[in-house]
């Protein structure tokens, strides 16, 4: 007998943050279950004794690193077509 049961596509679930991995529900203990990764048992998984996906989408959910915020470059030349470089004053 195995002891994980594959998540049927109709639920929605967010793959692994690490690997890209499909989540399963794996048998932890004597009539303990989880949320986990198939692929590495080190990436994520849903803690306690309830089969909670929602946990695992909420830690695998990839959010997106603000773009830092870079002040425009202004160049200026001069009659002999020097150019110079400088940041505006904030």
């Amino acid at each position: 007998m195995r002891d994980y049961i594959n998540i049927p596509e109709t639920i929605k679930c967010q793959v692994c943050k690490y690997c890209g991995s499909r989540p399963i529900i794996a048998l932890t203990g004597k009539e303990e279950y989880t949320v986990k990764c198939p692929a590495d048992d080190n990436h994520y998984h849903a803690k306690g004794i309830m089969i909670d996906i929602d946990d695992w989408n909420m830690q695998n959910t990839v959010t997106a690193e603000p773009e830092p915020i870079v002040p425009n470059m202004v160049a200026c030349y001069d009659s002999k077509l020097n150019y110079t470089f400088f940041l505006p004053a904030m």
